[in-house]
């Protein structure tokens, strides 16, 4: 007999996400992503400057900080004809660059990790190492004194858990180190960008801030030690674990999505729009030697289980934003879209599918990985390596700019608002497929909407019954103790969701708070 389980809230992401799954026979049968937040950005933005659109949809979320407000910039550059002189390409870059060093170890280490690991392993520790002791030490002691957050609560370690001592305790010392690199990032962002989150420095036509030496090389001393950690510590993680104690459950593909995989493409290597560090394309069917050119054209939002007034699915050009909490069939705030009548996966294992870099084809035919939960951790690890080196590179060409003093960061002549005008901006978030679109009448915003990287992964059932990608990626997957579901966080915190916090879950036919073993 089917049971049903609702996992709300979802921890460790950003954002309140409920997840009901149906279980038959040890496995997941079928899910439902249920996205519980209205904000209403797009509804705030009418009637406003077209200009305030960067720094307003910017505030949609502080972790990815600018990814928002890149898009938007992009599409008001579209809107406005801008031309983005190289010195405002490269800044742009290297503020976005920053926080892909900061959003990636982030999700591994504090979000995802602790899915995979029995912490308290390191209390089996034996080893001479002073500062692994140190670590073991640390977390006894808070064992003893009953303050173990924020390594727990945490769901019950399961067969795929590692409790190797000797593994486990470098990588909760790693965790610890992460908690610096990813501060040291953000402050690179913010050494360009004003002030992280919330940069004031990205704007149509370019960026607002004139670097001077001091500044790149303050951010050229920390990126050494951020790409140090990235190269010697978190990527080696990622293969130990992956290829390691985790390679069943990366064999097995557990939380794979739909087999359609979109990328927008970002960060320009220079003034050629098609010169892009992660090129874009469309994979569909799973066929991922097939990758297509994107046609914007075929993007569709559909609404028929989301709490918005029901439409037959609308291109963002002509989206609209207008709830009805009370729709029968509807469970979630988030949209349906789709590509072309596909559910397309977003973020770096489909940035990576596209581009297929030698180092992770390499390692996916070696170990025989499929697309799935532990795949999207090499995917995101792989891409980490590709843009600490890009950031590197377009790091020397701003500093050698600066030093000859040609530097331009903005397109002035493109400042003043257009009566009318449309706009389109595409990038990558470090979640992943980013859009945002707008119309201007009369100098002001008619229309502005966002599809943003967890509309298409989290999204429910489009209009005909289809699930969305990450509803797709749980069927199948094995939850053999329905009071310890791990195996269905592993794969939703593997999209690394932004929809946040303490997680309980509610047995349906008594509405009891069900109580679990935390180890």
């Amino acid at each position: 007999m089917a049971q049903k389980i609702t996992i709300d809230p979802v921890t460790r992401i950003e954002g309140h996400l409920a997840v009901e799954v149906e279980i038959e026979n040890g496995v997941v049968k079928s899910a439902r992503s249920q996205g519980q937040m209205f904000r209403g950005f797009e509804v705030l933005l009418k009637g406003k400057d077209p200009r305030d659109a960067s720094h307003v949809t910017d505030r949609v979320c502080g972790v990815c900080s600018g990814s928002h407000q890149w898009a938007s910039a992009l599409c008001l550059d579209d809107a406005f004809k801008a031309n983005v002189p190289d010195g405002g390409r490269l800044i742009r870059n290297l503020i976005l660059g920053a926080m892909y060093l900061h959003d990636h170890p982030l999700h591994f280490y504090h979000l995802s990790a602790l899915d995979y690991i029995d912490v308290m392993a390191v209390a089996k520790y034996s080893g001479n190492d002073a500062g692994l002791n140190a670590v073991k030490d640390k977390i006894v002691a808070l064992v003893k004194a009953g303050d173990t957050a924020p390594l727990t609560p945490r769901y019950k370690p399961d067969e795929f858990s590692v409790n190797d001592p000797d593994i486990v305790t470098p990588a909760v010392a790693h965790y610890l180190k992460a908690l610096d690199i990813q501060a040291k990032a953000k402050k690179m962002a913010a050494l360009l960008g004003g002030k992280i989150p919330h940069s004031a420095a990205i704007v149509v036509g370019g960026v607002t801030n004139l670097p001077d030496m001091q500044a790149l090389d303050g951010f050229r001393s920390l990126l050494a030690e951020v790409k140090a950690f990235v190269e010697d510590v978190y990527v080696k993680d990622v293969v130990t674990f992956g290829t390691g104690p985790l390679l069943p459950l990366a064999k097995l593909g557990i939380g794979a999505g739909p087999g359609g995989y979109l990328a927008y493409g970002a960060f320009q290597n220079s003034s050629d729009k098609k010169d892009m560090l992660f090129p874009a394309g469309v994979i569909t069917g799973g066929d991922i030697t097939s990758v297509k050119e994107v046609d914007t054209e075929k993007i569709r939002e559909y609404v028929g289980h989301s709490w918005y007034k029901d439409n037959e699915g609308l291109h963002p050009t002509e989206g609209k934003t207008e709830v009805d909490r009370d729709k029968a069939e509807g469970y979630s705030f988030i949209k349906a879209p789709r590509y072309d009548s596909n559910a397309m996966e977003v973020g770096p294992l489909s940035r990576m599918l596209v581009a297929k870099p030698a180092v992770l084809m390499d390692l996916i035919t070696k170990y025989g990985i499929k697309p799935g939960a532990v795949a999207r951790h090499a995917a995101r690890a792989v891409e980490t390596i590709l843009v600490a080196n890009a950031v590197e590179k377009w790091l020397n060409e701003l500093t050698e700019m600066v030093a000859k003093g040609e530097i331009k960061v903005h397109d002035t002549n493109a400042w003043k608002v257009p009566d009318s005008a449309k706009g389109m901006g595409l990038t990558e978030a470090p979640r992943g497929a980013l859009g945002h679109w707008i119309n201007i009448q009369g100098t002001k915003i008619e229309n502005y909407q966002l599809v943003v990287p967890s509309t298409w992964n989290l999204s429910p059932r489009d209009n005909k019954g289809n699930p969305g990608p990450v509803e797709k990626a749980l069927e199948g997957v094995p939850v053999p103790d329905v009071n310890n579901p791990i195996n269905v966080v592993r794969v939703i915190r593997s999209f690394d969701p932004c929809i946040s916090c303490a997680v309980h879950i509610i047995e349906p036919d008594s509405n009891r708070i069900l109580e679990f073993q935390i180890g």
